[in-house]
This record gives structure tokens, sequence and C-alpha cells, in this order.
């Protein structure tokens, strides 16, 4: 960039686009990639995935908290995966922007090594986008991806009988929040931190789970609870899923420390927590799970009592809050 910038006001947009275009990584799936009115992408199956989220400065990130280079990872992967819950292999996302004037460039060219460093080793393209300015920092993310010619995987597929398993991570990233919002914060704890500014998907169980045949899966965003609600809800059935000292020790045992001195229980993060997007799936009884995945209970028919959309924990339903809800959050 030969022109002096401090801030995206100093630099007009093709100026603007051009200092940080070299910084996006090119897929392997990209035909024609960002500098056209449109970019293709190349989509064998002959279908594709498609998911889209926004995240918003003050609402879904903090400045203070979070460098340019956290943002862009964190909005290309829970876009992500997304597209792994469906089964499917991530290929290309566009990205649109608003940046209050005051932006200064060096964040956004942070922003967009974040994404490349998420995205350029799945061989996954950032293959345009939109800019526009505004009052506040609103970053919107589409992601694309290949069902490889396998059905996608709905959450609508679970059956009774079904086993429940979970691969990836569980209250690792709620810890890191409690303990930024606490203040609490070691050097012990940086791991903990680490997971909810930069979380890691289980990106490569979504399509390993489609691949062994699971009924019903979809990422878990919004905590393992309130997410496994919305999978026995879609499938009209319940999910009994059996003590977590006995399913998940070693999820509870990584938050325990940090629980204790906040004053609260292990489970209500590992049951609702979000942002830590493991994959939930079922699988017809029998199958032999993929790598990663653990068994956390099995799926059951609705009663009376337990009526569809209802999850148990150890027969019994849990009184934790149910995870992370954008309007009541």
């Amino acid at each position: 960039m030969t022109v002096p910038a401090d801030v995206v006001a100093d630099l007009n947009e093709d100026e603007l686009i051009a200092s940080f275009l070299p910084l996006l990584p090119r897929g392997s799936r990209t035909l024609v990639p960002s500098g056209d009115d449109a970019a293709v992408v190349a989509a064998p199956d002959g279908r594709f995935c498609v998911s889209t989220d926004v995240l918003v400065a003050g609402h879904h990130f903090r400045a203070d908290w979070s460098s340019g280079a956290d943002v862009g990872w964190r909005a290309a992967m829970q876009n992500l995966s997304d597209i792994a819950g469906m089964g499917a292999e991530p290929t290309a996302m566009v990205v649109a922007l608003v940046l209050p004037p005051s932006t200064p460039v060096a964040w956004l060219h942070d922003f967009c090594r974040g994404l490349g460093e998420a995205c350029g080793p799945l061989g996954v393209g950032v293959d345009g986008g939109d800019l526009s300015a505004g009052e506040q920092l609103v970053v919107a993310v589409t992601v694309h991806g290949d069902l490889g010619g396998r059905a996608p995987v709905l959450r609508s597929g679970a059956r009774p009988g079904d086993v429940v398993a979970h691969s990836g991570r569980l209250g690792r990233s709620a810890a890191g929040y409690a303990l930024l919002a606490s203040g609490r914060r070691g050097g012990a704890d940086e791991e903990l931190i680490a997971d909810f500014l930069r979380p890691r998907p289980a990106l490569a169980a979504g399509p390993a789970a489609a691949r062994a045949g699971a009924s019903a899966m979809m990422d878990v965003s919004d905590g393992l609870l309130r997410d496994g609600r919305r999978l026995a809800r879609a499938s009209g059935v319940v999910l009994a899923l059996g003590p977590l000292e006995d399913t998940v020790p070693e999820a509870l045992a990584q938050v325990a420390d940090v629980a204790a001195r906040v004053g609260v229980e292990p489970a209500d993060w590992v049951l609702g927590g979000g942002e830590d997007h493991g994959m939930l799936a079922t699988f017809p009884a029998g199958t032999a799970l993929p790598e990663g995945f653990v068994a956390l209970g099995e799926v059951a028919a609705p009663t009376a009592e337990r009526p569809a959309g209802t999850v148990t924990v150890a027969g019994a339903v849990p009184d934790v809050a149910p995870g992370w809800d954008h309007f009541r959050a």
C-alpha cells in the first residue's frame, strides 16, 4: 500500500480493498476469485450448502478483549462449523463489513489475516463480499459447502433407540468468557481464554459422522442443552443423556478449577455454555462411532411427562440456563 493511512476514512474504497485483498486465501474450489462482480466456485456435487451469520461489535465480541485476527478467526469458524453440522465440507465464503470511518486500517488487515489463518489451511476461499461505512462495526459471513455426494444430515432424523453422541469441546469457551468477564485470569487460564477468543470447531467430525450414517446432527453453538432441545424438537423425540460424570468427565475436570473460583457448577458450563462448536449427532444403535465422538445417551420416544424436545440428564430435566439466546442473553 503506497498511500499512508491510519484509519479506513483515509482511503477510498478501491484503495482499501487493494490494501487487504492479498491477505485473503484463494480456495481449492475457487474458479474466479475476487475482482469481478461475483466469484465462481466449483460445485461438482451439483448441490451446495449455504449458511450465514452476523457478528456485531459490543454484542458478539469486544474490541478490548479480541484482536482483529481473533474476530476474523471467530467469524470464519462459527460459520464453517454450521456447514460441517450438515455433514458437508466447507468450500468458500464471502464477507461483508460495516466499518466506522475511524476503524484503524491495521485492525482491518489483522481481521483479514484471521480469516486467512482459519480458512487457508482448509482450502476455503474468501471470495469476495462488500464494504460499507456505518456507526457500528458489523461482520456478516456467508459460507458454502459441498456434500460430496452424500445426503445432508438434518436435525430431524433422530429415532428412538439411536445413540446420542458428541465430538469436540464442552464448556471451555464459557469458562474462558467467565475469566475475561471476572478479570480473575492467571497464567494457567490462557488456554481456556484462547478457546473463547478462537474456538476450534470439530469440523472434520461432521463429514465423518455423515459417512458413518448419522441419523441427525447439528453444530453446538448455543450450548449442549439448548441445541439438544432443538434437535429433539425437530425429530419429535427426547434425548436421554447419562450422568455427565460418566459420559464427559474430562470436560467437567477441565473447567472445574475456574468454575470454583467464579462460583458456578462445572455442569452449568458443560450443558449451558455455548460457542465451543462441537458436533451433536445421533447414530443408529450398533453404529461404530467415528473417532472423536463420545456416547452421551440415547434417543427416547416422547411421553406425556417428557414431551418431544425434552433433554434429560441422569433421568431428570437439568436446572441449568439453556445456553445463548441472541435476544435474551
